[in-house]
């Protein structure tokens, strides 16, 4: 099995000892995403909307070095600190993903890194689009 290392400086680099994402053939492995400014390496602050969006653009830089986009994700995980943000996230995947939804899962947990409200990992397949 060959393994590609994905990476974007467009998106935060890792806080941990991980890749942000890995490629196995046509299939990608992205790495948890939270809204972290990928220049600043801070939390967006804001309204749900707007950290879902950051954390949406950061998957998106990812997928671009992958040679992918948002569209090609087969399926995404959704981790909420609250899960009465869950309408209000549900919003901002129907504004990004359009018709075009991907496989999906939204899960409340405890915490999350950096005191995050959000984070999201996905699988997408290149051309899958």
């Amino acid at each position: 099995m060959s393994r590609e290392i994905i990476h974007s400086d467009k998106a935060p680099r890792a806080i941990g000892p991980y890749a942000q994402a890995v490629a196995v053939g046509d299939t990608v492995y992205l790495s948890g995403q939270i809204p972290l400014d990928p220049h600043s390496m801070t939390l967006v602050e804001g309204p749900i909307e707007d950290q879902a969006r950051r954390v949406f653009d950061n998957l998106a830089a990812v997928a671009g070095a992958a040679g992918a986009g948002l569209e090609d994700i087969v399926k995404l995980t959704i981790y909420l600190v609250d899960l009465g943000d869950f309408a209000r996230v549900n919003a901002v995947m129907e504004e990004v993903f359009g018709e075009v939804r991907p496989a999906r899962a939204a899960i409340g947990v405890a915490a999350l890194p950096k005191g995050a409200a959000v984070e999201m990992d996905a699988i997408l397949v290149r051309g899958g689009g």
